[in-house]
């Protein structure tokens, strides 16, 4: 069973999700906002996807902090802050069961659908 992470409002979960059901593929969806994100739950996807991958950088929530923030962030402070805030964790976040899988580009839709027909 996959587990899709994201925020349900988001364009790209939304795609992503219908995706999914196009291609037939049971999956489960967990809502940061809604169902919460454990800190370490984010600290294993840290140490396995790097916190410079799953840090947003091109959301609105990221675009408002300010500079002195954006510019001296560090692992922790990266932590802190998608936890603070879920929305500047890049998404859609595809839990495969033995390894994750972070975006949906044509690209990442070619990887998965390879490994999803494996």
């Amino acid at each position: 069973m996959i587990t899709v992470y994201g925020i349900k409002n988001c364009d790209t979960i939304k795609k992503a999700l219908k995706w999914l059901e196009e291609k037939g593929q049971e999956f489960q969806f967990h809502d940061y906002r809604k169902d919460g994100i454990e800190e370490t739950w984010l600290r294993e996807r840290v140490a396995e996807l790097g916190w410079e991958n799953l840090l947003n950088r091109r959301g609105t929530t990221w675009r408002k902090l300010p500079d002195e923030v954006k510019n001296s962030v560090d692992e922790e402070q990266a932590i802190r802050l998608m936890i603070e805030q879920p929305a500047m964790i890049k998404r859609p976040l595809f839990d495969l069961g033995t390894e994750r899988r972070l975006g949906f580009s044509k690209k990442d839709q070619e990887q998965l659908e390879a490994l999803l027909s494996a």
